[in-house]
């Protein structure tokens, strides 16, 4: 890195002017954290901010791309675009990427490592587009230069990004190196922990508004409390990291990191407290070491208590936990469990809100309380969903009638949005329907419109018998149609005509007549003899004294004289002289 006190006003005008334009940026995150991230971003004061799917982008100079990494508590990552290109295949991304001038960003001293991200149906695997873009950059420096610079997958100096999604692909620079959850405050953990930016996610999803006090009772290794204290006290998620990737880029400013991390004029105090619960006395010890190297040790109060001894607090409080939900950690009684959180939040927690994230659509039900808000949130590769329980004492008319509100206006202007169609549903429908006609077959027209018609007839009836039953006061129930009474409908002697009807016997099907005895005997043939000159029937078996498996057609030993000679291959019942003469 340059530094500037070193330089002549002449020489540093330069480096002063790139720091201060302005560029593109991108913030990525979980699915469900996009809307917090720009609001964290728009209070750091960047521009043309726009979200996407689990990322947000926007522009801003040097000094935004470093307070990016360091204050922004729910991105994972933060990304520098190098060039936005169209590809086809493979050859495509690497002559795209070849026409970068990769020694304004690295030489044959830096080591890089490239990291794909891939949703295409064009580019089916996220590696192969990896090696087609180190080989661009390192065929690019062995054309210029005669050599080449070396891989590091473990520690690169240099880390490259490229997103591909359908033909569009994004080459970026990672600025942030490791991912932004790693704060560096966890000395210890335990067994699966939540996620860190997850957790701020969650807190700022919620809207506490560090008004009361905070109340996890599932802490764990209090990863959630300790978040939560962090904003509380304004204090940069980037304090405890010991780098970030741009640290060893080639225009890295070291007194502008220096600036960032030394101001501390935003921080605050804070008037309430924070407690943690958990059943398991080791998880709590490693909590508190957690809080201590983060440095809010003195907000939290851990005691190890079960959930199911849980009593109304002396304060106001909001709580937000991350209960077990039968993935990574799995209780023995897991629905006992979530029916106690229930039944504890509903007597002991009156008055207060409660945020609960899980997995499943059935432990949400076991807690047997109406949520007012659910969240579609993803923790690793689980699906999750973020609910809020406004609890109150006595009835829900009452409780509205005193004042209360189980929404606010902006939970339920979200919840409004979350269901409120597409839009242009209508013109693309009209649009792919005439590319259907253009593309399509006549036959295949005609048979999708036949389709189309038996559904709208049969909707306007279900619709029509919905409506008198509703009007009646009557529950609708979708008809079925009536089972027919069993009957054959086919003749198996039907193929030899009206002749063979008459000679040959007809099968039947279900219960068996009275008077057919024997449904499937067939007529005995000459020459259909067993064993002992007996004819072989199908049919009930005889009665033998034998197991039934061995009953039937054949001679069994206790009919035969036994013979107690030794079987050997020359005395071997059975035997018999093939056509040439020989034993077999």
């Amino acid at each position: 890195y340059t530094n500037l006190n070193t330089l002549s006003l002449h020489d540093a005008l330069p480096i002063l002017s790139h720091s201060m334009q302005e560029f593109e940026i991108i913030a990525k995150t979980f699915q469900g954290l996009e809307e917090v991230l720009a609001q964290e971003i728009t209070e750091l004061g960047a521009k043309n901010i726009k979200t996407g799917r689990r990322m947000v982008s926007f522009t801003g100079d040097q000094e935004m791309l470093y307070r990016a990494n360091f204050c922004l508590r729910t991105a994972v990552r933060v990304l520098k675009p190098l060039k936005h290109f169209k590809a086809e295949d493979a050859d495509q991304v690497y002559e795209a990427v070849k026409t970068i001038a990769w020694d304004e960003y690295l030489d044959l001293q830096t080591t890089f490592a490239v990291d794909a991200v891939v949703y295409s149906q064009e580019f089916r695997h996220s590696k192969f587009v990896a090696y087609k873009t180190k080989d661009a950059i390192v065929d690019y420096f062995r054309e210029k230069e005669g050599k080449r610079p070396n891989i590091s997958i473990a520690n690169p100096d240099l880390k490259l990004n490229i997103h591909i999604a359908d033909n569009d692909c994004t080459l970026s620079l990672d600025a942030s190196g490791e991912s932004l959850h790693l704060r560096g405050y966890r000395t210890a953990s335990c067994e699966a922990p939540i996620n860190e930016v997850l957790a701020a996610g969650l807190i700022k999803l919620s809207g506490w508004n560090f008004d009361s006090d905070f109340i996890d009772p599932f802490c764990g290794s209090g990863t959630i409390l300790i978040e939560a204290a962090l904003m509380a006290r304004n204090i940069y998620p980037g304090i405890f990291r010991k780098s970030f990737g741009f640290e060893k880029w080639k225009d890295f400013d070291r007194e502008l990191l220096d600036k960032i991390y030394n101001d501390d004029s935003q921080e605050r105090k804070f008037a309430h407290r924070f407690y943690g619960y958990d059943i398991n006395r080791p998880t709590l010890d490693g909590a508190l070491e957690n809080a201590k190297a983060a440095g809010v040790a003195d907000l939290i109060t851990f005691e190890q208590k079960d959930f199911r001894q849980f009593v109304k607090p002396a304060e106001r409080a909001i709580i937000i936990t991350n209960p077990p939900y039968g993935q990574r950690l799995t209780p023995p009684d897991l629905l006992g469990l979530y029916r106690a959180i229930g039944e504890r939040l509903k007597h002991e927690f009156g008055g207060g809100d409660a945020w609960i994230i899980s997995s499943k659509e059935e432990l949400f039900d076991t807690i047997g309380l109406r949520p007012s808000v659910k969240i579609q949130v993803n923790n690793g590769p689980i699906d999750c969903e973020f609910r809020k329980y406004q609890l109150f004492e006595g009835r829900l008319d009452d409780f509205r009638a005193g004042g209360g509100k189980v929404k606010t206006e902006e939970e339920r202007n979200y919840m409004t949005e979350k269901r409120r169609p597409k839009q242009h549903r209508e013109d693309f429908k009209a649009r792919i329907s005439e590319e259907e006609d253009e593309d399509w077959s006549p036959e295949y027209a005609l048979l999708r419109n036949k389709h189309r018609e038996f559904d709208r007839i049969y909707n306007k009836r279900e619709r029509k018998s919905r409506e008198e039953h509703e009007a009646k006061g009557e529950r609708h129930t979708t008809r079925r149609p009536e089972r027919r009474p069993h009957k054959p409908n086919f003749d198996f002697a039907n193929k030899g005509g009206d002749e063979a009807r008459e000679t040959r016997e007809v099968r039947h099907f279900g219960p068996r007549p009275e008077s057919l005895e024997r449904p499937y005997q067939r007529r005995e043939r000459e020459g259909n003899e067993g064993f002992g000159g007996e004819r072989r029937t199908f049919g009930p078996r005889r009665e033998t004294g034998r197991s039934d498996k061995w009953a039937g057609n054949k001679r069994f030993d206790n009919d035969r004289p036994r013979n107690n000679a030794r079987r050997t291959d020359n005395n071997r019942p059975g035997r018999r002289e093939n056509r040439r003469g020989n034993k077999s």
